[in-house]
């Protein structure tokens, strides 16, 4: 059986408390190997450390999301380098620019606008400038936002690698992206009837450049759409990431693994 990596799920969601062992190991029966959960703030980064603590097969990524910038401290820079530390974390994330829901479409106005877009750029920029310090990797939530995203992270492109998550921009964004040596990474929406633009774009993808992920508890794919995303259905995306790029499973194990140790530079073999 071919084996596969979730490099980014929400492990440390209450989605999971009920039956979390058992979540774990159909993700294990299914061939995945290997699950990264990702923080959303500095609660969420400790929660998934201490999974990643408990388990040889889960590794965490410590940030602050985007969406969520209102809540946090101006700077978290030393919560940051403390928790990047930590040897089973492999990334900071997921952090970056997000515009879909801006205040002003909930009773604010343009000026809170600003000062929502100016927080998330000071906080992605604090990701970047530790991530830049501990040699660590980011993982990068954009909506709404590339031209910014892009423009923020290209200072640090020498230093600081991304993967842009749960991808569904075209061909043209993502040469783009690895023309900075960033990468993309696919979610279930591959699978959906209405994600052929994202077919489209796994088409044009180097082999090399791309990774693959649930977001559970988001996002599950066909043939569980509308239920709990779970790490077991990279199975199901992983089938039609190898039929759009016309190469087998084990070719499309061996390059995304390797891929994702090459980004994720402290998990283990």
């Amino acid at each position: 059986m071919a084996v596969f990596y979730d490099t980014h799920a929400h492990l440390d969601y209450p989605d999971f408390a009920p039956d979390f062992n058992e979540v774990i190991a159909r993700a294990n029966a299914a061939g995945i190997t290997k699950m990264i959960s990702i923080g959303t703030d500095l609660e969420s980064s400790r929660r998934a450390i201490q999974l990643a603590e408990k388990s040889p097969c889960i590794y965490a990524v410590a940030g602050w999301h985007p969406s969520d910038v209102l809540r946090a401290p101006d700077d978290i820079r030393d919560a940051l380098r403390e928790l990047g530390r930590h040897p089973k974390v492999v990334a900071l994330g997921e952090t970056g620019l997000d515009y879909h829901r801006l205040p002003s479409q909930n009773n604010g106005g343009t000026a809170d606008d600003e000062t929502y877009k100016r927080k998330q750029a000071s906080l992605f920029r604090q990701h970047l400038e530790i991530a830049a310090e501990l040699k660590l990797n980011c993982v990068i939530h954009q909506r709404d936002a590339l031209e910014d995203t892009l423009a923020q992270l290209q200072p640090f492109a020498d230093r600081v690698r991304g993967v842009f998550h749960c991808f569904a921009n075209d061909a043209t964004v993502m040469k783009r992206i690895v023309a900075m040596n960033s990468l993309v990474s696919f979610t279930g929406i591959a699978t959906f009837k209405n994600g052929e633009n994202v077919r489209e774009t796994i088409a044009a993808t180097p082999l090399d450049k791309l990774m693959l992920e649930t977001d559970c508890p988001y996002l599950a794919p066909v043939p569980y759409r509308g239920k709990r995303c779970e790490p077991a259905y990279v199975k199901e995306i992983s089938e039609v990431v190898a039929q759009v790029k016309k190469c087998s499973l084990d070719n499309l194990s061996a390059a995304t693994c390797e891929t994702a140790k090459g980004f994720f530079q402290k998990i283990s073999n």
